[in-house]
């Protein structure tokens, strides 16, 4: 650290992605990428869209709103695309937080961090003991609110319903939702942003259309939220997402029958491999996402995560109060999941 760096932001407990290993080949479980890759017509796009490099890209992203407010039945002025979902989240909390934030002590470990970066005050409500958000801790709040909806990592979601009565109990403050899971079993509140004023929602591409690598998220919410938005964006910066990732983004809104089709074959090995671990004695939460979340009461967290490394497994695990012993496992390809079940009973029958 510099002498010169900000005495306030030296402090901050900055976030920690998941592994990303080079020089060793694993069976990658960390990250909640799909196994699955985009289809050839999003690769021809990219490759199209080479010889253009020399040129900016259009700054607001305006072929691509208009495809995604097509296929979410919503006007183009409810639409703004970002560098993945994170920098719209970022935006988020530096255009409308700054007055106090509240969400879960067990969630998306970047929004402590975007709070500190930002300032904002933030007051974490903890999860029910069966990690489950208890949505009465959230009407009435007198602070604007945050939910991952599945959270992240326990992978549980609120119904449409409790969203939206979390919505209606502050009608006086901003409730972000973010969506960067629910193509994988929860209902999208997107459809609400047409009756409540207070509500914004962020997806991404990087889970549900196998497009983690291009870096491509947007948020949907009343037009003069996105307006609030664009400033930010204006005010950073104008070219936020390449001509590349933009032009492969409208190619992937016409491929959504393949990546529904994907999604299926995630869900299925998904309750697939959570059958089978519950077999083997886990306790699993009852994950919506593209991940399973479970523990073991024979083995702590961390020795199963170094033991799973050792046998060329990566899975997440957290030295968090409360989460320590569970591990959160991407749900692969279903030869993937195998070799995750036979390691781990192999682990558990060495002791």
């Amino acid at each position: 650290m510099s002498r010169f760096f900000s005495t306030r932001l030296s402090l901050l407990d900055a976030y920690e992605p998941g592994e990303q290993p080079s020089g060793v080949e694993y069976i990658k479980l960390n990250t909640n990428e799909s196994p699955y890759p985009p289809p050839d017509s999003i690769k021809a796009a990219a490759v199209n869209e080479l010889e253009k490099l020399n040129l900016y890209p259009n700054p607001d992203g305006r072929a691509l709103i208009n495809r995604l407010a097509e296929n979410y039945d919503v006007k183009p002025e409810n639409i703004i695309v970002g560098n993945g979902s994170d920098e719209l989240l970022a935006f988020s909390f530096h255009a409308f937080l700054e007055d106090g934030v509240v969400f879960p002590d067990i969630t998306y470990g970047f929004y402590p961090v975007y709070a500190e970066l930002y300032n904002v005050p933030y007051q974490q409500i903890p999860l029910l003991d069966d990690l489950t958000v208890n949505i009465k801790d959230y009407i009435n709040t007198g602070k604007n609110v945050i939910i991952a909806n599945p959270n992240a990592p326990t992978g549980i979601a609120l119904t449409l319903d409790e969203i939206e009565e979390i919505v209606k109990g502050n009608p006086d403050f901003i409730v972000i939702i973010d969506e960067a899971y629910i193509d994988f079993g929860g209902k999208s509140a997107i459809g609400l942003i047409n009756t409540y004023d207070n509500l914004l929602i962020i997806h991404t591409f990087s889970k549900s259309r196998s497009m983690a690598g291009a870096r491509l998220g947007f948020a949907a919410g009343p037009a003069p939220i996105i307006k609030d938005l664009n400033k930010i964006k204006y005010s950073f910066n104008p070219y936020n997402v390449n001509r590349i990732t933009q032009v492969i983004g409208e190619a992937a809104i016409s491929e959504e029958e393949y990546f529904i089709g994907k999604r299926r074959e995630i869900i299925k090995t998904r309750e697939y491999t959570k059958m089978r671990l519950k077999n083997l004695g886990f306790i699993m939460t009852d994950s919506c996402a593209n991940f399973l979340f479970g523990k073991h009461p024979e083995i702590g967290g961390h020795i199963l995560y170094s033991k799973l490394k050792n046998m060329g497994i990566l899975v997440r695990q957290w030295n968090k109060p409360r989460i320590s012993d569970y591990v959160r496992i991407t749900i692969g390809t279903k030869e993937q999941m195998d070799a995750l079940i036979a390691a781990t009973g192999e682990i558990l029958s060495n002791g």
